[in-house]
């Protein structure tokens, strides 16, 4: 397992890493240097503008760095080695995933977090002072925001584990299927109103309203623990659905 995570890791920094060491060297450059006064307005306003264009860039890394990680899975030749070695298909599976989020939302948290920090610097705000408030003052804001984190964790990670469990039906029950591509569309299109269907679980906590051909719904309080928790189970059950059409055969 330790080797899964070791491949995948290389895999995912190969790309994103040296671009985000260097964000990450610039932005604490310029905040600092901004906290202790000594940057003037129109070098406060650039890296600000810089901070904007770093997320934007990160962003876009991430995406080449998730494509990297996942296609040691699905092509050829980094396939090859894993289909090798003595190892079940969901630790694979697992360390994939869990490297691509946490890769994700380290490098997205910090430069979105770097970007408010010199925003806050180019307005004369005492960033400590504002953290300090918002904990010690705003219990029910805190749990807000942590209800908040958990809900775009658990949703980022059912985003990934679906993307893989399409591509696995792909490579697996589609891959000799006449238009396999369309159909693989059409089964991700699905899947994605069978989940928007799940949110009528969810109907005591809150209001359901259609978006198009989706559903939504409205929640507070306790219904947006009810919706992280949701979407964990949703991810857990696409996990293992994967991690079997993995085992079971994968065309490379």
């Amino acid at each position: 397992m330790k080797a899964q995570f070791k491949y995948a890791i290389r895999a995912g920094l190969y790309i994103r890493g040296p671009v985000f060491a260097a964000i990450l060297l610039i932005n604490l450059v310029f905040i600092v240097l901004g906290a202790l006064g000594l940057l003037p307005f129109a070098a406060q306003v650039t890296a600000v503008s810089l901070g904007g264009t770093a997320i934007a860039a990160m962003m876009a890394l991430n995406i080449v760095g998730d494509v990297a990680i996942a296609r040691r899975m699905f092509s050829a030749p980094g396939a090859y080695l894993q289909a090798l070695t003595p190892v079940r298909r969901r630790k694979t599976l697992l360390a994939s995933v869990i490297t691509m989020m946490v890769m994700d939302i380290i490098t997205m948290a910090t430069v979105i977090i770097s970007e408010v920090i010199l925003s806050l610097n180019l307005a004369s705000e005492d960033v400590g002072a504002i953290v300090w408030e918002a904990i010690s003052t705003n219990s029910s804001g805190l749990l807000y925001t942590l209800c908040w984190l958990a809900i775009l964790v658990a949703g980022y990670l059912l985003i990934m584990l679906t993307i893989m469990f399409c591509i696995s039906v792909r490579k697996s029950l589609l891959y000799s299927k006449p238009a396999g591509g369309f159909l693989t569309l059409l089964f991700a299109l699905g899947l994605s109103y069978i989940l928007s269907l799940s949110t009528f679980l969810l109907a005591p906590f809150g209001g359901i309203s259609r978006f198009g051909v989706f559903f939504t719904i409205t929640l507070g309080g306790i219904g947006m623990a009810a919706f992280a928790l949701l979407l964990l189970i949703e991810a857990a059950a696409l996990f293992i659905l994967t991690s079997r059409l993995l085992e079971r055969k994968v065309n490379l």
